[in-house]
């Protein structure tokens, strides 16, 4: 008799899910909620959550790395600030978890391990009432932040049938400044409309959505309406182990790095991690010259929200011959990617670019 799938459930405090912030990458809300999926939330003494560590390379989209470039994946977990608004217009932040480990078992097998901090129980766990809960597979194939975060700031409110949200409240919950996508053109194109096509395509839940309400100087959207519809039609429910396909992991090779010279990349002056810099040296294919000539384009370009997956996507397009050369902009209109020819991309999904590329790394070598 086959063995039955497990079905893994994530259950979040409402709280919790209104606090989440763009600092979390998609690797890291993936994490997040596989994580939440594989805790008892009636039960703390859960809240030590371990993985294989080859399983832990799938969640987060790398191929195996060396302990200190772990450590950098790793930290960053660590770097994730809560803020709790108090009544009185005060507040407290405090870390989401307290500590991250990679070490080997008693059968000499590597795992990594995570615990949540002290402070942010509370919202994990022995809460009875305002809370919501999803089936894991349906943020396992979702392409962006802003996807993931459309789809439990709606799935929030499913019970309802409706939401209605201010516009810049949305964007404050997606994570997006409050001078991006000023134009409602814009985060309409950009945000609202890839994230109806990935929900419908992807998860249990589809939306429509229409203003609510104007007002100010010429009529501006200032709320919106969104419907929330159960998704009958979706079927490819993939589960945990599916996700991390264990036949993939089991084909990579748990070989040391080949020693790369980052320090290669000092003229690089924004702070990238090592992991960051071994990336982009991966993707230009150790080509110095043409990280340089890339670089120069992001300097000119400037307000890249994160420079390492805009970069290793910007090398990927040149090395392929996608990309023309810059046009120069006026320095008031620079706006994000808007300074390169025929270019048609929605950079909601620039940050995913870095993961195919290192997906195609792992699969050719196979």
């Amino acid at each position: 008799m086959a063995r039955k799938k497990r079905r893994f459930h994530v259950k979040k405090y409402n709280i919790l899910n209104d606090i989440i912030s763009r600092e979390f990458t998609l690797q890291e809300l993936r994490l997040f909620s596989i994580y939440l999926s594989q805790i008892d939330s009636n039960n703390s003494s859960t809240r030590v959550v371990r993985f294989p560590i080859k399983c832990f390379y799938r969640i987060m989209n790398v191929e195996p790395l060396k302990i200190d470039y772990l450590k950098d994946i790793t930290g960053n977990l660590l770097t994730k600030i809560v803020c709790m608004q108090s009544p009185a217009g005060g507040y407290t932040q405090f870390q989401l978890f307290k500590k991250c480990k990679v070490e080997k078992d008693l059968y000499d097998q590597w795992y990594f391990e995570m615990d949540a901090h002290d402070d942010a129980l509370p919202l994990m766990f022995h809460y009875k009432i305002k809370y919501f809960k999803y089936e894991l597979w349906n943020i396992l194939n979702l392409d962006s932040v802003n996807q993931f975060r459309m789809y439990e700031i709606l799935k929030q409110f499913e019970w309802q049938g409706e939401r209605i949200i201010s516009v810049v409240e949305l964007k404050s919950l997606l994570g997006i400044g409050e001078k991006e996508y000023a134009a409602f053109y814009d985060l309409k194109k950009r945000v609202l409309n890839a994230c109806q096509k990935a929900l419908k395509q992807k998860t249990d839940i589809s939306f429509t959505y229409e203003p609510y309400a104007r007002g100010g100087k010429g009529g501006k959207i200032q709320s919106l309406r969104f419907v929330i519809i159960k998704n009958e039609e979706y079927v490819n429910k993939i589960n945990l182990e599916g996700f991390i396909d264990t036949k993939v992991i089991e084909s990579i090779k748990q070989e040391p790095l080949p020693d790369i010279d980052i320090s290669e990349l000092c003229f690089i002056h924004e702070p990238l991690s090592d992991t960051d810099k071994l990336s982009i040296l991966k993707a230009a294919d150790n080509n110095i010259s043409l990280i340089q000539t890339v670089y120069e384009i992001a300097r000119q370009q400037g307000n890249i929200r994160d420079l390492t997956p805009w970069m290793i996507a910007m090398v990927k397009k040149c090395r392929n011959g996608e990309i023309s050369e810059p046009v120069r902009v006026d320095a008031q209109n620079k706006n994000r990617f808007n300074n390169f020819k025929n270019r048609d991309i929605d950079f909601n999904q620039l940050e995913l670019l870095e993961l195919e590329l290192l997906k195609e790394y792992m699969d050719n070598a196979e």
